[in-house]
């Protein structure tokens, strides 16, 4: 059989590979539960995380409180609905994995904290008028 470079790095196939198996039953479940409470389509919403995430980060990158507070939002919304290992049990494989990826953004989360803390408790710089001299005769 003949394979075309991009299907021999294509790790995904034409059914999403185990991305689409993992990620496919939440997103059904999610998209449900959204659409019954709103009358938005979830591709609105999925677009406006992608949105949010990148103008925060670019923020962020600048030190900007402002792209912290949206990436501490985004992360506040994400986290749980992407890593949801309370709906596993303790001994699944996925449990494990889940519940690592999920402390793991909850310390990115808690670094977000402390950077708007600190950004927060630094004093401000105030410009420094010169005072005229005095002249002497």
């Amino acid at each position: 059989m003949l394979m075309s470079s991009f299907d021999r790095f294509n790790e995904y196939g034409v059914d999403g590979g185990l991305a689409a198996k993992i990620f496919g039953p939440k997103f059904d479940v999610f998209t449900k539960l959204f659409q019954s409470h709103t009358a938005m389509q979830v591709k609105y919403l999925v677009a406006g995380a992608i949105a949010l995430k990148g103008i925060g980060g670019i923020l962020f990158i600048f030190g900007s409180s402002l792209g912290a507070y949206l990436l501490v939002l985004h992360q506040l919304i994400a986290t749980p609905i992407l890593y949801d290992f309370y709906n596993y049990d303790s001994e699944e494989k996925e449990f494990v994995q889940l519940f690592i990826k999920f402390t793991q953004n909850m310390a990115l989360f808690g670094a977000l904290l402390f950077f708007i803390g600190m950004k927060n408790a630094m004093p401000r710089r105030h410009s420094k008028k010169k005072v005229p001299k005095t002249k002497t005769v």
